[in-house]
């Protein structure tokens, strides 16, 4: 059997003394692993970094198997980002939510949505908010999406600065005023509206992270990645650690 892909690198393990196992975020093939020869080399290991675009042969008897990939280069993003302790932090962290999807099971709309993330990471003002989108976006392939079209409790489409922490949709304004203190902020930016500001950012982070560890982290047994915090302290106008 074989196919060709363009993916994500997600990561490398060691195989033997020479070799690794790629993990890649494929475009039709979902997250997918494979057997890369020769992955320790000179040659590849630059090619093999966390966040680098590639194009990917895969090849196995039949489809059940591990199989090996011969592995191309397309944007090596990797190198431009390690200047960044930032975006390194958030193509880690990224990493980590992708690998939450079950195996070879395809997801189009987020690897659409890797290229641009990557390409911007570098921008250490905007990665924050670019990756709180992310976020939002993998509660949806996880199947756990949240509903800000409309407003709960009256059915608005207008002035919704709230969700509901219960069912995760969007609630108004004057709907949500008298349980305001209950309710998590929806900022603006989530819903496609302006521009992000810092403490939108910080904001959206509490949105995505309460959902994020009573859906998907917790039920797993799981902690959040540890490169979120520092992502988290960015976007409230601190170091990155």
């Amino acid at each position: 059997m074989q196919w060709t892909d363009d993916a994500f690198v997600l990561g490398v393990r060691r195989h033997g003394e020479s070799s690794v196992i790629l993990e890649a975020l494929t475009r039709e093939h979902g997250r997918h692993l494979g057997l890369v020869r020769g992955g320790r080399s000179r040659t590849l290991q630059p090619v093999l970094q966390p966040g680098n675009a590639v194009h990917l042969t895969w090849r196995a008897r039949i489809d059940e198997q591990l199989g090996s990939y011969a592995v191309e280069g397309l944007a090596l993003h990797a190198g431009r980002l390690m200047g960044s302790r930032l975006a390194l932090y958030a193509v880690t962290h990224v990493a980590a939510l992708v690998r939450l999807l079950p195996e070879r099971d395809p997801h189009p709309a987020l690897h659409e949505a890797l290229g641009p993330l990557f390409e911007a990471l570098a921008d250490e003002a905007a990665a924050p908010a670019l990756v709180a989108r992310l976020e939002l976006a993998m509660l949806t392939e996880l199947g756990f999406g949240l509903d800000l079209s409309a407003c709960a409790v009256t059915g608005a489409t207008q002035d919704l600065i709230y969700v509901s922490p219960r069912s995760g949709r969007a609630v108004s304004r004057a709907a949500g005023a008298p349980w305001s203190d209950r309710l998590l902020p929806l900022p603006a930016f989530l819903r496609g509206l302006g521009e992000p500001r810092a403490e939108d950012v910080a904001g959206a982070f509490r949105l995505t992270g309460f959902f994020l560890q009573r859906d998907v982290f917790g039920p797993r047994g799981l902690v959040m990645p540890e490169g979120r915090q520092a992502l988290v302290d960015a976007a409230a106008g601190g170091p990155a650690r």
